[in-house]
């Protein structure tokens, strides 16, 4: 079985940033992609000091070559099995083949649960969207939907009123709407729409055309709001008796300011640790992760010795 100091779950920025910390560092590193980033489906990525607006698979591939140039090894694939411990080493389990590692990195991500509403799958990532700061400048001043449908929405129609004055508040999950935030959106002067949607419907282009609602009332827009609920990628890390943390975005893994998971020898990096981060702030995290990996593995090494 072929060994490494350590074993990187996840090639998006965090994966490939704690990657090329440690192989600046001169460990031994393997990263296992399976190659289903979560912004494969935006054209440019926002908020990266030097490299504002670039294409988010161009970017991954620039970091894939810093990678390898630091020793790195990059497969596709997909983990099967994640096993075993920090005193006894770990094992990651691929169809037909098998590597070992005394520490592992978990920058799995995390999934975007959407609104079961016929389109919107379709919808997302173009002119449906989440997050002001990754596609406020974008769609500032056009005609916006923000879609209610839990405690965040009612924030993000607060964010985006910051980009166009041009916002319809759709109460889809009108449960979920606290007095307190209809108060709020009444005094930004956002109007509520107490209606639900049965489809996001689209031009011959593509975009959105409009937005259907269940009285049959269809309006038109350019981009539609909406949240998600966030799920890490976490099921390696509860095989290994890892549980769950959780905030109002969804469910993630809790690590320490060094990307240290509970589970000992396992850290996390990125989206599945920080459910609210960009782009930077994941890679960022991987970084730290990897320099934690390495003064560890060293500590190791200086006791053993």
């Amino acid at each position: 079985m072929e060994h490494f100091e350590a074993i990187v779950i996840g090639g998006g920025s965090a994966g490939l940033a704690a990657a090329v910390a440690l192989g600046r560092s001169r460990r031994t590193v393997l990263v296992i992609d399976e190659g289903n980033p979560r912004n494969a489906k935006a054209s440019h990525a926002h908020n990266i000091l030097g490299q504002e607006g670039t294409n988010p698979m161009d970017l991954l591939e620039r970091g894939r070559d810093e990678a390898r140039h630091y020793g790195a090894r990059i497969i596709e694939g997909k983990v099967d099995t994640l096993t075993g411990s920090l005193d006894t080493g770990f094992t990651v389990t691929m169809t037909e083949r098998s590597y070992s590692a005394e520490r592992i990195v978990l920058a799995t991500g995390l999934i975007d649960n959407l609104p079961e509403i016929p389109g919107l799958a379709q919808a997302w990532g173009k002119s449906a969207i989440h997050c002001a700061y990754c596609h406020g400048w974008e769609v500032r001043n056009q005609e916006l939907l923000v879609l209610g449908i839990g405690a965040m929405s009612s924030h993000q129609a607060m964010m985006f009123n910051q980009l166009s004055s041009k916002i319809t508040f759709i109460n889809h999950n009108s449960s979920a709407l606290a007095e307190e935030n209809r108060a709020t959106l009444e005094a930004l002067g956002i109007p509520v729409l107490e209606q639900s949607v049965i489809a996001v419907e689209f031009d011959d282009q593509g975009t959105l055309a409009s937005v259907l609602l269940a009285n049959n009332q269809r309006l038109n827009a350019e981009t539609l709001v909406v949240a998600t609920h966030m799920q890490a990628q976490a099921a390696l890390y509860e095989s290994l008796g890892g549980s769950l943390a959780e905030n109002p975005l969804g469910t993630y893994i809790s690590v320490n300011e060094m990307g240290a998971t509970e589970v000992a020898g396992i850290y996390a990096a990125g989206n599945v640790c920080n459910l609210g981060a960009m782009v930077m702030a994941a890679a960022a995290s991987g970084t730290i992760a990897g320099a934690a990996i390495n003064a560890d593995l060293i500590s190791s090494q200086l006791a053993t010795s």
